[in-house]
């Protein structure tokens, strides 16, 4: 009976032991269990942490790339204008440059022109020249000295190599000017007049071409100028204060008045 017992007890004692290491067993799993459930948490909780990270990284580069995008967009466009503007400005430049080409072609034709003219019209000069001076020696003798420089000058600068064409035209053209001039002018100024050998001071008064007289200083003698006959002629006294007053007028120490003057007529001077 009492081994019996002693079995019982054995039994119950090994049941509670078994029993306890169950428990301790059970517990063990779940604390490991757990434990390994905290582990996965972690894990899983840094990798969020690392995703979030990461993608601010990204959401960084992102924005970076949009400024430079931006940046670059702005850049393309700036270059997109000036380049059109460059294209409008060429072909502005390219209209000025054909412009200048015409115009130097036509600059050109111009020059060749005037150089073909300048072999014409320099030999004119010359004839016109001669022209002249054949005038005033055949013409009324006023002013005579004057008008004979003036055309010995132009003989002179037909030789300068230092006045241009032009320059030796337009002295020609003013030469002319002046002897055109002198047909619709009154005038009187001193000068020498050489009677029958002898020379003496005389005032000279002359109307265009029509009339050309002589006075003596003293106002007591006057002569007319027969262009035809290439002679001076005497004046009678009577024509003394008529003379006396166109010289005053051709010097403007009188009011133009009416004269009465003597002209060569075909029966001789009056």
């Amino acid at each position: 009976m009492d081994s019996q017992q002693d079995w019982l007890g054995t039994m119950s004692v090994m049941k509670k032991t078994k029993l306890a290491s169950a428990v301790i067993g059970a517990v063990a799993l779940t604390v490991s269990g757990m434990a390994s459930a905290a582990d996965a948490l972690a894990t899983i909780q840094n990798a969020d942490k690392q995703i979030q990270t990461e993608a601010v990284k990204s959401q960084q580069k992102i924005n970076k790339l949009y400024d430079q995008a931006q940046d670059m967009r702005f850049e393309y466009g700036q270059v997109v204008a000036e380049t059109e503007t460059l294209e409008h400005y060429n072909d502005y430049v390219a209209t000025l440059v054909a412009d200048q080409e015409a115009r130097m072609a036509s600059l050109q034709e111009q020059i060749n022109g005037i150089e073909r003219t300048k072999q014409g019209v320099v030999p004119l000069m010359s004839r016109m020249i001669d022209s002249l001076e054949q005038f005033v020696a055949m013409d009324v003798p006023f002013l005579q000295e004057e008008r004979e420089k003036r055309v010995a000058r132009l003989h002179e600068v037909m030789g300068d190599s230092n006045v241009s064409t032009s320059e030796k035209y337009r002295l020609v053209l003013d030469a002319y000017q002046i002897e055109n001039e002198y047909g619709n002018k009154m005038g009187a100024y001193e000068g020498k007049l050489t009677i029958d050998g002898t020379e003496i001071v005389v005032d000279f008064f002359r109307l265009g071409r029509v009339v050309f007289l002589a006075q003596s200083l003293d106002q007591e003698n006057a002569w007319l100028w027969d262009n035809d006959a290439r002679q001076w002629n005497a004046l009678s006294h009577e024509s003394m204060r008529a003379v006396t007053n166109a010289i005053k007028m051709g010097r403007n120490q009188a009011a133009p008045d009416l004269l009465k003057l003597p002209v060569k007529t075909a029966e001789g001077a009056e």
